[in-house]
């Protein structure tokens, strides 16, 4: 070894120079909004639980008590999928996807009844619903098949096999009467194939499929005609199918620009149903006002634009499709929950993630956001970006 390569290894003091780790540090823009949105939903899901809490179960601190227990449980699952890189769950995917069916169509077999829905399992005394899990899983095994198989826009074969594998999902849940979670499963997988470079033709008949099959899951229940008609004038069906559409709309508009207080809203006092559910962010709009609905909303879309650097970022295509399929999980439930709590599109049972009440959600939610902070530790640089691209310039030349 020559005297400059020892003068590159060493630094003035004579001791070796440390080499540079290729792992980041975790993006800061994600990790805060999901910490700040879990801190939100904890202190919301006591105050709007408050009354329904004390009527049902007598106690208070109820609805409160297990989100604690679960919040702790999501936080360290979100810090162990941080440290495990995101490659090692290929090995694994294939399996998830057949346990994940086997859950669903034991839900449709021995499912337990919560508020008249069948859609969870009761596995040792704890209450697991395997949709949330579903919705996860299909973005693991998308990412892995366009990852390994790719040719999205060479054959309309490929983008029909890969929505066909998220199908199973959707008609799975779809039976369940959760037609909600199935038109997610479907939206996430339609935006991932998207990405990995469908055709323009591809795309317009793709949708058009998809508006067909909504409108068909819509008008084959007479249950969600009624909700899609109710939608259109609430007021008409006020005692029935617009009646928690209503108490939303009195919530938000009885919030005003600062909101009524934390703690003093009316709605939640046995008038809107189960209001620390899907239409928790109606009792934040009435009790921190407008500014409180914008903060939220902010805290999202600052959440949901990280995540997008991050898959625009990622090192390879399969950590590009894992957080692209992660992060359009949070945008489009966020989205569909937010509309319908503002009476913006027809009410549907989508939680408000990290906010409404619900452990499985939460602890999924926070799982795949370790997984997300994993790319991100993991993303090409800016001056990666840029050396990247004077590279390829040079090798065009």
């Amino acid at each position: 070894m020559n005297s400059n390569a020892k003068r590159l290894k060493k630094g003035k003091s004579g001791k070796k120079l440390k080499r540079k780790s290729k792992i980041n540090s975790v993006n800061p823009y994600i990790l805060y909004s999901v910490l700040a949105l879990v801190a939100i939903g904890i202190i919301m899901v006591f105050s709007a639980s408050y009354y329904d809490a004390l009527y049902k179960h007598k106690d208070v601190f109820y609805f409160l008590k297990k989100e604690l227990t679960w919040a702790p449980i999501g936080l360290v699952a979100l810090v162990v999928m941080m440290l495990i890189d995101y490659h090692t769950w290929k090995r694994f995917t294939v399996g998830a996807y057949l346990v994940t069916v086997v859950a669903l169509v034991a839900v449709l077999l021995v499912g337990s009844n919560i508020n008249g829905a069948t859609r969870w399992l009761r596995i040792a005394g704890v209450s697991f619903q395997p949709s949330e899990l579903a919705k996860y899983v299909i973005v693991f095994f998308l990412a892995m098949m366009i990852d390994k198989y790719g040719g999205v826009s060479k054959t309309w074969k490929v983008p029909l096999v890969y929505l066909g594998s998220a199908a199973l999902f959707a008609g799975l849940v779809y039976k369940e009467n959760n037609l909600s979670i199935a038109s997610i499963i479907m939206f996430v997988a339609f935006i991932m194939i998207f990405v990995s470079g469908m055709s323009f033709k591809q795309t317009v008949a793709l949708i058009g499929i998809g508006g067909v099959a909504g409108t068909i899951g819509i008008f084959s229940s007479d249950y969600r005609t009624e909700r899609f008609v109710s939608f259109l004038n609430p007021w008409k069906y006020a005692n029935d199918e617009g009646y928690q559409l209503i108490h939303s709309l009195y919530a938000i508009g009885s919030g005003g620009l600062f909101g009524v207080g934390l703690g003093n809203s009316k709605q939640k006092a046995l008038y809107m149903p189960e209001p620390h559910n899907d239409f928790i962010f109606a009792i934040i709009g009435e009790e921190l006002g407008l500014i409180g609905c914008i903060v939220v909303i902010s805290i999202f879309v600052i959440l949901i634009v990280a995540g997008i650097k991050v898959a625009s970022r990622a090192k390879d295509r399969y950590g590009k499709l894992l957080a692209t399929g992660i992060i359009s999980v949070i945008a489009v439930q966020a989205i569909i929950n937010i509309a319908v709590v503002t009476g913006s599109m027809p009410v549907t049972g989508v939680p408000l993630p990290f906010i409404s009440y619900g452990g499985t959600s939460l602890v999924f939610n926070l799982a795949a956001m370790g997984v997300l902070l994993n790319i991100s530790r993991q993303c090409k640089s800016p001056k990666d970006e840029i050396e990247e691209r004077i590279i390829k310039s040079k090798m065009n030349i």
